[in-house]
Protein backbone atom coordinates (compact mmCIF):
# COMPACT_ATOMS: atom_id res chain seq x y z
CA UNK A 1 0.00 0.00 0.00
CA UNK A 2 1.02 3.50 -1.35
CA UNK A 3 1.44 5.53 2.85
CA UNK A 4 -1.20 7.88 3.30
CA UNK A 5 -1.72 11.00 5.59
CA UNK A 6 -4.58 11.27 8.31
CA UNK A 7 -6.15 14.09 9.72
CA UNK A 8 -8.12 15.10 12.73
CA UNK A 9 -9.27 18.58 13.92
CA UNK A 10 -5.38 18.72 15.95
CA UNK A 11 -3.27 15.75 14.92
CA UNK A 12 -1.22 15.00 11.74
CA UNK A 13 -0.96 10.99 11.47
CA UNK A 14 1.83 10.41 9.01
CA UNK A 15 4.17 7.00 7.88
CA UNK A 16 7.64 7.18 10.26
CA UNK A 17 10.59 8.08 8.11
CA UNK A 18 14.16 8.33 8.90
CA UNK A 19 13.66 12.31 10.11
CA UNK A 20 12.12 11.11 13.30
CA UNK A 21 15.01 8.71 14.51
CA UNK A 22 15.70 11.23 17.05
CA UNK A 23 12.17 11.62 17.98
CA UNK A 24 11.72 7.56 18.52
CA UNK A 25 14.80 7.10 20.43
CA UNK A 26 14.02 9.76 22.81
CA UNK A 27 10.17 8.72 23.52
CA UNK A 28 11.55 5.23 24.09
CA UNK A 29 13.76 5.88 26.94
CA UNK A 30 10.89 6.51 28.90
CA UNK A 31 10.57 3.64 31.76
CA UNK A 32 6.55 3.21 31.18
CA UNK A 33 7.29 2.86 27.63
CA UNK A 34 9.80 0.34 28.52
CA UNK A 35 7.90 -1.28 31.06
CA UNK A 36 4.48 -2.15 28.83
CA UNK A 37 5.59 -1.70 25.36
CA UNK A 38 7.81 -4.59 23.40
CA UNK A 39 10.44 -2.42 22.76
CA UNK A 40 13.95 -3.57 23.25
CA UNK A 41 15.45 -2.80 26.32
CA UNK A 42 17.91 -0.52 26.61
CA UNK A 43 16.58 0.90 23.80
CA UNK A 44 19.46 2.32 21.45
CA UNK A 45 19.85 4.21 18.37
CA UNK A 46 20.05 1.33 16.22
CA UNK A 47 16.67 -0.03 17.29
CA UNK A 48 15.27 3.40 16.57
CA UNK A 49 17.07 3.60 12.63
CA UNK A 50 16.22 0.08 12.80
CA UNK A 51 12.28 0.61 13.45
CA UNK A 52 12.00 3.75 10.72
CA UNK A 53 14.22 2.98 7.86
CA UNK A 54 12.90 -0.96 8.21
CA UNK A 55 10.20 -1.69 9.81
CA UNK A 56 7.89 0.68 9.21
CA UNK A 57 8.74 0.97 5.21
CA UNK A 58 8.12 -2.91 5.10
CA UNK A 59 5.18 -2.91 6.76
CA UNK A 60 3.64 -0.76 4.73
CA UNK A 61 5.21 -2.48 1.08
CA UNK A 62 4.08 -5.66 2.41
CA UNK A 63 0.23 -4.84 3.88
CA UNK A 64 1.09 -6.04 7.12
CA UNK A 65 1.82 -3.20 9.61
CA UNK A 66 0.99 0.37 8.92
CA UNK A 67 2.98 2.44 11.94
CA UNK A 68 1.80 6.39 11.81
CA UNK A 69 3.90 9.80 13.79
CA UNK A 70 1.24 11.61 15.49
CA UNK A 71 1.89 15.17 15.35
CA UNK A 72 0.47 18.54 15.93
CA UNK A 73 -1.92 18.59 12.71
CA UNK A 74 0.02 22.16 11.72
CA UNK A 75 3.58 20.62 12.74
CA UNK A 76 5.43 19.84 15.97
CA UNK A 77 7.11 17.23 17.89
CA UNK A 78 6.23 13.63 18.03
CA UNK A 79 3.30 13.44 20.60
CA UNK A 80 2.61 9.54 20.02
CA UNK A 81 3.26 6.54 17.74
CA UNK A 82 0.21 4.60 16.82
CA UNK A 83 0.11 1.23 14.06
CA UNK A 84 -2.32 -1.26 13.32
CA UNK A 85 -0.46 -4.75 12.28
CA UNK A 86 -1.57 -8.50 11.98
CA UNK A 87 -4.20 -8.81 9.50
CA UNK A 88 -6.40 -11.82 10.19
CA UNK A 89 -9.73 -12.70 8.70
CA UNK A 90 -10.60 -9.41 8.69
CA UNK A 91 -9.12 -8.34 12.12
CA UNK A 92 -6.84 -5.83 12.98
CA UNK A 93 -4.70 -5.37 16.11
CA UNK A 94 -4.30 -1.57 17.63
CA UNK A 95 -1.23 -0.24 19.26
CA UNK A 96 0.40 3.20 20.21
CA UNK A 97 2.13 4.69 23.38
CA UNK A 98 2.39 8.71 23.89
CA UNK A 99 5.31 10.46 24.39
CA UNK A 100 5.38 11.19 27.93
CA UNK A 101 4.89 14.87 27.94
CA UNK A 102 1.95 14.83 25.80
CA UNK A 103 0.40 12.44 28.09
CA UNK A 104 -3.18 13.19 29.44
CA UNK A 105 -4.28 15.79 26.47
CA UNK A 106 -6.55 12.89 24.66
CA UNK A 107 -3.95 12.66 21.72
CA UNK A 108 -3.95 8.99 21.45
CA UNK A 109 -7.51 8.26 21.87
CA UNK A 110 -8.00 10.68 18.70
CA UNK A 111 -5.27 9.22 16.68
CA UNK A 112 -6.46 5.98 17.63
CA UNK A 113 -10.48 6.82 16.28
CA UNK A 114 -8.86 8.44 13.29
CA UNK A 115 -6.65 5.10 12.27
CA UNK A 116 -9.92 3.04 13.41
CA UNK A 117 -12.34 5.13 10.49
CA UNK A 118 -9.18 4.43 7.83
CA UNK A 119 -9.22 1.15 8.88
CA UNK A 120 -12.44 0.43 8.35
CA UNK A 121 -13.59 2.05 5.38
CA UNK A 122 -10.12 1.84 3.41
CA UNK A 123 -8.79 -1.66 4.80
CA UNK A 124 -12.19 -3.57 5.24
CA UNK A 125 -11.45 -4.12 8.82
CA UNK A 126 -14.03 -6.26 10.34
CA UNK A 127 -12.91 -5.74 13.90
CA UNK A 128 -9.94 -3.77 14.96
CA UNK A 129 -8.75 -5.04 18.40
CA UNK A 130 -6.85 -3.55 21.36
CA UNK A 131 -4.53 -5.84 23.76
CA UNK A 132 -2.24 -4.51 27.02
CA UNK A 133 -0.63 -6.09 29.66
CA UNK A 134 -3.46 -6.25 32.67
CA UNK A 135 -2.20 -3.59 35.12
CA UNK A 136 -1.65 -1.17 32.12
CA UNK A 137 -4.53 1.69 33.36
CA UNK A 138 -3.34 4.18 30.72
CA UNK A 139 -3.89 2.09 27.84
CA UNK A 140 -7.01 0.74 28.88
CA UNK A 141 -8.19 4.42 29.26
CA UNK A 142 -7.25 5.50 25.57
CA UNK A 143 -8.77 2.08 24.54
CA UNK A 144 -12.26 2.79 26.43
CA UNK A 145 -12.32 6.47 26.05
CA UNK A 146 -11.76 5.47 21.87
CA UNK A 147 -14.59 3.63 22.14
CA UNK A 148 -13.76 -0.32 22.44
CA UNK A 149 -15.36 -2.52 24.91
CA UNK A 150 -13.22 -4.38 26.89
CA UNK A 151 -13.94 -8.16 26.67
CA UNK A 152 -11.84 -9.98 29.68
CA UNK A 153 -8.69 -11.55 30.01
CA UNK A 154 -6.79 -13.67 27.77
CA UNK A 155 -4.51 -15.68 30.18
CA UNK A 156 -0.84 -16.25 28.72
CA UNK A 157 -2.43 -14.17 25.49
CA UNK A 158 0.73 -11.73 24.91
CA UNK A 159 4.18 -11.95 24.58
CA UNK A 160 7.08 -9.54 26.47
CA UNK A 161 10.42 -10.14 26.72
CA UNK A 162 10.59 -14.03 26.92
CA UNK A 163 7.10 -14.23 29.00
CA UNK A 164 3.79 -14.75 28.37
CA UNK A 165 1.72 -12.43 30.43
CA UNK A 166 -2.23 -11.86 30.89
CA UNK A 167 -3.74 -9.16 28.76
CA UNK A 168 -7.07 -6.77 28.51
CA UNK A 169 -8.69 -7.44 25.17
CA UNK A 170 -11.16 -5.03 23.57
CA UNK A 171 -12.70 -4.29 20.45
CA UNK A 172 -14.13 -2.06 18.33
CA UNK A 173 -16.81 -2.61 15.06
CA UNK A 174 -17.55 -0.10 12.16
CA UNK A 175 -21.16 0.24 13.81
CA UNK A 176 -19.44 1.49 16.89
CA UNK A 177 -18.62 4.36 14.96
CA UNK A 178 -21.77 4.46 12.71
CA UNK A 179 -19.45 2.88 9.83
CA UNK A 180 -21.09 0.06 7.34
CA UNK A 181 -19.32 -2.97 8.30
CA UNK A 182 -17.78 -5.06 4.77
CA UNK A 183 -19.61 -8.01 6.56
CA UNK A 184 -22.71 -8.45 8.17
CA UNK A 185 -22.49 -9.04 12.07
CA UNK A 186 -24.83 -11.53 13.95
CA UNK A 187 -23.72 -11.29 17.74
CA UNK A 188 -24.40 -14.44 19.60
CA UNK A 189 -28.39 -15.02 21.47
CA UNK A 190 -28.41 -15.04 25.20
CA UNK A 191 -28.46 -18.79 26.00
CA UNK A 192 -32.43 -19.55 26.97
CA UNK A 193 -31.76 -20.08 31.61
Amino acid sequence: MEPVTLTTERLRLTPFTPADTDEVLAACQDPAIQRWIPVPTPYQRQHAEDFVGRQVPGGWRDDTEYAFSVRPREGGPLLASIGIHHPRSGCWEVGYYTVAEHRGHGYAAEAVLALARWAFTDLGCARLEWRAQVGNPASRAVAEKAGFTVEGVLRAGMEHRGTVRDCWVGSLLPSDLGLASRLPYLPARPDPA
